[in-house]
């Protein structure tokens, strides 16, 4: 017979008892002194007096949560009010914070707060204590970073704030793994792990069940609504606590005075009936600071919310943005374990200057320290923001006649780009380097259909915008020194654009040569250097050089005046090359003149294709009598 196993203690274990011990209010203090002496053993205590409701929420929090633990303490803790909550609230609550300071050491500048108590700081007191000041400026100092980390525990009243301190002790069961995401207002992804319900879904499927009979690990619910409720199709998550009093003289919603919902009643889904360990609020204005809320406490989302099961709340402080790219962010963070409202305001930051949502319980995990999420600026790739300038331009300065045949791709065109530069396309969509990829495709075709047209009709309209758009731009004091490729000195200058849609025009003008190159910012730069004279009968010999401003493929082609050419062969009359960014490569053409060629004074024009950017560089020259 094989001797027994010993059997390791699990490191959270359930306690002896239940796991939420309801309370009263004398037994409180005792029952937290007892809880905290050996937390694996004794149930957490949960005061329950005149609030039968809580009763109610701590026998559905069995169903997420099996043992209790001590969690990782935040750095710095402050008490708001602590006078008027029971007693025994602030005892439970000190184990979340290293150090704890008076409320008096906020004052008056969060910034010098921060700095003499750098760090994650914890919060706690009752609702009506989360004001503008001092919460306003303490949050505005997490914009941008993670290591302020304004966390919150509060509640509507004393009980619901001890509450929201027992729930942190709470650990949830593994099998509780549901992640789910209810929007009313995007179609986003289906990422691998979370379960997503769009306006489709609500049409076809009863999401109150759906909502009620899940246990949720995470939980978003986005869509449209008030401080009282969110919108999902005819569904409402409503926060409506039907056991907490009205406070007379407050505004309330159409309930509140008799009234039907605005929605179907037998579609509420009752925030506080949520079995979730997160539920995640994004909406605008879903859990606003106390002196700025609208409606009663009895009917806040917030506050129904922390009456709930959940462990966390993450609701929205005031307006925000979100959208796709939150929503996309937020899955990604959610399975992996991140914490809800770093990536949500990560994701935000490029949008608007303040965090706008909002931790209420410990993070996911305060002991790790990981780096903040990056950023989600909105900054499109260049060549997507270059290419839909040159698109407006093309399309909207008149540079090109109606029936113009390059104008149904363009338009084709412009419309991926309006997409490609829009935040839920740019940040959630397709990645970087899916759009630059697509959009360098399109580029390169029509690239190649804009020199084919130049190269069979060398006066097509798209050769006209250095006079199209210099006759509607001004021109810019800032002149340069340049050198002509005759070799003489020459003058560079800039015209600007007057109107949204006329481009900048780049010139350089020769007093020999006239006006001998013409571009577009950043489009390739071209000049052309040829002998002064050929013969009769003779061979030109060109030699461009191209310096272009990003890598890739440039069409290029010559042309002569109309004039010429019955009377010369250029060779090649298109080709294509590829140029290193930055970096100058020369290209060969060659003129062939016709034996009976009028001698007189002549020229050539070299032009580049990129990016839908046409340069030109044009070269005098003269063709002489042949030797008898």
């Amino acid at each position: 017979m094989k001797p027994a196993a010993t059997e390791e203690r699990p490191p959270d274990r359930r306690p002896d008892g239940p796991l939420f011990r309801p309370v009263g209010a004398d037994d409180f203090p005792g029952a937290v002194r007892e809880f905290l002496a050996a937390p694996e053993r004794a149930g957490v205590p949960v005061l329950v007096e005149g609030r039968p409701d809580l009763a109610e929420s701590a026998r559905l929090a069995t169903r997420l949560y099996t043992a209790a633990r001590l969690p990782h303490p935040l750095d710095t803790g402050i008490v708001l009010g602590a006078k008027e909550l029971p007693d025994g609230v602030a005892e439970l609550a000190r184990p979340l914070a290293t150090t704890w300071v008076s409320e008096d050491e906020l004052g008056a500048d969060p910034a010098a707060f921060a700095h003499r108590h750098p760090g994650p700081l914890l919060l706690v007191g009752t609702y009506d204590r989360l004001t503008l000041d001092p919460v306003r400026g303490l949050l505005l100092g997490t914009y941008r970073g993670r290591e302020r980390a304004l966390t919150l525990l509060s509640g509507r009243d004393g009980a619901s704030v001890a509450w929201n301190a027992a729930k942190q002790y709470a650990v949830p069961a593994e099998e509780v793994e549901a992640l789910g995401l209810f929007t009313d207002t995007d179609r986003p992804p289906q990422l691998p792990g979370v379960r997503v319900f769009d306006d489709r879904d609500f049409a076809r499927t009863d999401i109150q069940a759906e909502i009620l009979g899940t246990r949720w690990r995470r939980v978003v619910f986005q869509g449209h609504g008030k401080d009282d409720s969110v919108n999902l199709g005819e569904f409402t998550i409503c926060g409506k606590n039907a056991a907490v009093p009205a406070q007379r003289g407050l505004l309330g919603p159409r309930c509140a005075y008799g009234l039907p919902c605005y929605k179907p009643e037998d579609k509420l889904v009752p925030l506080h009936r949520v079995a979730a360990v997160e539920v995640v609020l994004s909406a605008c204005n879903s859990g606003p600071l106390a002196d700025l809320a609208l409606y009663d406490p009895k009917y806040q989302l917030l506050l129904n919310a922390l009456d709930g099961p959940a462990r966390t709340v993450v609701p929205a402080v005031s307006v925000h943005d979100s959208d796709r790219p939150e929503n996309v962010a937020w899955m990604r963070a959610a399975v992996t374990g991140a914490d809800s409202v770093d990536a949500l305001n990560a994701s935000l930051a490029g949008s608007h200057p303040y965090p706008a949502f909002m931790r209420h319980g410990l993070p996911a995990d305060p002991g790790r320290t990981p780096p903040p999420p990056a950023p989600g600026d909105h900054r499109p790739d260049p060549l997507v923001l270059t290419t839909g300038r040159r698109l407006t331009a093309l399309l909207a300065s008149g540079l090109l006649a109606p029936q113009n045949a390059l104008r149904p791709r363009l338009t084709k065109l412009a419309r991926k780009v309006d997409l490609w530069a829009a935040r839920p396309t740019h940040l959630a969509d397709q990645s970087t380097a899916e759009i630059r990829s697509s959009l360098t495709a399109d580029l390169q075709s029509l690239d190649h259909v804009i020199a084919e047209q130049v190269t069979k009709d060398p006066e097509h309209e798209i050769m006209n915008y250095p006079a199209h758009f210099g006759d509607r731009s001004r021109l810019d004091p800032d002149v340069r020194e340049t050198r002509c490729h005759c070799g003489r000195p020459a003058q560079e200058f800039t015209r600007r654009g007057l109107l949204p849609y006329v481009l900048d025009t780049v010139c350089a003008v020769c007093m020999r040569c006239g006006d001998v190159t013409f571009r577009v910012p950043d489009a390739p730069e071209l000049l052309a250097h040829a002998a002064d004279e050929v013969e009769q009968g003779g061979v030109l010999d060109v030699r461009a050089v191209l310096t272009t401003p990003r890598p890739g493929p440039v069409r290029l082609g010559l042309f002569v005046p109309g004039y010429l050419r019955e009377d010369t062969v250029v060779e090649p009359a298109a080709t294509k090359v590829r140029v290193p960014a930055g970096e100058s490569r020369d290209v060969r053409f060659r003129i062939r003149c016709a034996p009976d060629t009028a001698p007189q004074a002549y020229y050539f024009t070299v032009f580049a294709v990129q990016d839908l950017a046409v340069s030109t560089a044009r070269r005098h020259f003269g063709v002489v009598p042949r030797p008898d």
